[in-house]
């Protein structure tokens, strides 16, 4: 069983940070397990797809904003329910255009993905630090990655 473990976000826009910090967190708490790869990535859409080649599973640790949950929120998402992004580019791709792209393309994709996301307060501020709630949510998003990631190794 080989899983992915994706921390999107970025670094310098406040709580878009928040994929990122969970994937450093949960590198060091799945440091040894095998099988396990945690990457950080600041791309999107399709610039992803190579990274999800030749894994079982993959789990993506994402930020989010609905506005209709407090911020902190965490989102357990089947990535089945997205909808397609109306981009003006494929450059604008979402997650739904690659899983349809690796499927049209019959690549070795993970069988299973599943999505775990922090509802943000502020994902646009540039150089600000985690809101209060989004920095409160960070320990239970990585315990519940954790969790989820031995489970599948455990049922392998």
């Amino acid at each position: 069983m080989r899983v992915l473990v994706l921390g999107l976000g970025n670094e310098l826009l406040a709580d878009d940070a928040v994929g990122i910090l969970a994937a450093r967190e949960l590198s060091r708490e799945l440091d040894g397990v095998v099988g396990v790869t945690v990457v950080e990535s600041s791309l999107h859409g399709v610039a992803l797809l190579d990274l999800f080649i030749g894994y079982d599973r993959a789990l993506i640790l994402d930020a989010i904003r609905t506005g209709r949950e407090p911020p902190g929120t965490i989102f357990e998402i089947d990535p089945r329910e997205l909808c397609a992004v109306a981009a003006p580019s494929p450059h604008f791709a979402g997650l739904p255009e690659m899983l349809a792209l690796a499927r049209e393309m019959e690549l070795e994709f993970p069988e299973a993905i599943a999505i775990l996301a922090v509802e943000t307060e502020d994902q646009l501020t540039i150089g600000q630090d985690l809101s209060a709630p989004v920095r409160a949510a960070l320990p239970k998003l990585v315990s519940r990655a954790a969790a989820l990631v031995r489970a599948w190794i455990a049922a392998a």
